[in-house]
């Protein structure tokens, strides 16, 4: 299924850096668990999807203690036998991303064997998500 997922996350204390904003890692850790859920609804079999890659983030404007922030993913790209996902954070419903990313996923058999999953996205999604798409695009070509 291809649409949006968003998940909600409330910055806590123990979210925290040294610097009293969201550490990075813990922003890594829902941006990619954001991103599979993307992954593994448009798979249909989560067992069968596995994080390969991290393409990076850019961090924006940094979140805070008590910040709700907004996690939305999207399908940017589609290999043969990879699906790379989009996410963009939004910290208490700011219009502009606080932190951007991206991370691939391979679908793998119970052995571990990547495998071709058959799926495609259509033209129009494609069109609509076009800065998303070509911008996978350039990150897979150098992959």
């Amino acid at each position: 299924m291809l649409k949006e997922i968003t998940i909600s996350r409330l910055v806590k204390s123990e979210d925290l850096n040294h610097h009293g904003t969201l550490f990075a890692g813990r922003m890594a850790e829902w941006l990619v668990e954001a991103s599979f859920i993307a992954a593994a609804r448009l798979a249909g079999r989560p067992e069968d999807v596995v994080c390969v890659q991290i393409h990076g983030m850019t961090f924006g404007k940094p979140a805070a203690r008590g910040d709700l922030i907004e996690i939305r993913t999207n399908v940017a790209y589609l290999g043969g036998k990879s699906i790379t996902v989009h996410a963009a954070v939004h910290a208490n419903e700011d219009t502009a991303p606080a932190v951007s990313g991206m991370a691939t996923f391979v679908t793998v058999d119970r052995g571990g064997k990547p495998y071709a999953h058959g799926l495609t996205l259509p033209d129009e999604y494609v069109e609509r998500h076009r800065a998303i798409h070509e911008q996978a695009r350039r990150i897979r070509s150098r992959a």
